[in-house]
């Protein structure tokens, strides 16, 4: 009750007006084509604006799985999702993609995401931005949800050369007082080795600015490998 006695306030006035005089929107309209901007007063009404942010995303996830014409894409954009996550918006997540929606999500750190829910949310979730200058703990995340990869290895050992006849260690010799070094013979080792596709080391500190490291997921269900893109280009 006392979180909800936030909302009373002349900023939402026109969010909450049942009189008829005002046309709020309502996510029943939802099976027409419209776009919407909702603005929230976070820098006077931070609580409350993050009570309304985690009401539109709930309510917008009711909205579009109760739509008897799913023709229409419906996507919810959040510019900043933060505190907005919760168990219940993970599972909503999940059955967005046969409802023909979507939602972007948009945390400055996974940090903002309840510890219990961050593994779950990247797993829910179709497409994946690490953007350039996030730290290695949330790299560490986003390394685990892209898994591991096969790769080829090659080893080069040098080892002295002691091959051959009298005459043969005998030019060797020579050649080392001129030189100074040791004649060696080179054997290459190639073995598979399994790698992460992008580490928390490389997320961090191997972006360059203006680029991201993203991960595609068609509505089939194809999943694309995460690419580094330039996000100037």
């Amino acid at each position: 009750a006392e979180r909800l006695a936030l909302l009373p306030r002349p900023a939402f006035a026109g969010f909450f007006d049942v009189t008829g005089e005002s046309k709020p929107f309502s996510m029943k309209a939802l099976e027409h084509p419209l776009r919407v901007r909702i603005k929230l007063p976070e820098r006077g009404h931070a609580e409350a604006s993050r009570i309304l942010a985690r009401l539109v995303l709930a309510q917008f996830a009711n909205a579009v799985a109760a739509r008897a014409d799913r023709s229409l894409f419906a996507c919810l954009v959040l510019d900043d999702a933060a505190h907005t996550v919760t168990a219940g918006t993970v599972r909503d997540i999940q059955r967005l993609r046969t409802a023909n929606a979507g939602v972007v999500l948009a945390l400055r750190t996974l940090d903002d995401v309840p510890e219990s829910l961050r593994s779950a949310l990247l797993g829910a979730v179709g497409c994946r931005m690490a953007l350039s200058g996030i730290t290695t703990w949330d790299g560490q995340r986003f390394a685990e949800a892209w898994g591991t990869t096969w790769v080829e290895e090659r080893a080069v050992t040098l080892t002295p050369d002691r091959s051959g006849g009298l005459l043969r260690r005998t030019w060797r010799g020579v050649r080392r007082l001129f030189t100074g070094s040791a004649a060696t013979t080179e054997s290459v080792t190639t073995r598979k080795v399994e790698r992460p596709v992008w580490s928390a080391s490389e997320l961090a500190h191997q972006v360059p600015p203006g680029h991201a490291v993203v991960s595609l997921t068609t509505t089939g269900g194809e999943h694309v490998p995460p690419l580094l893109v330039n996000l100037r280009g």
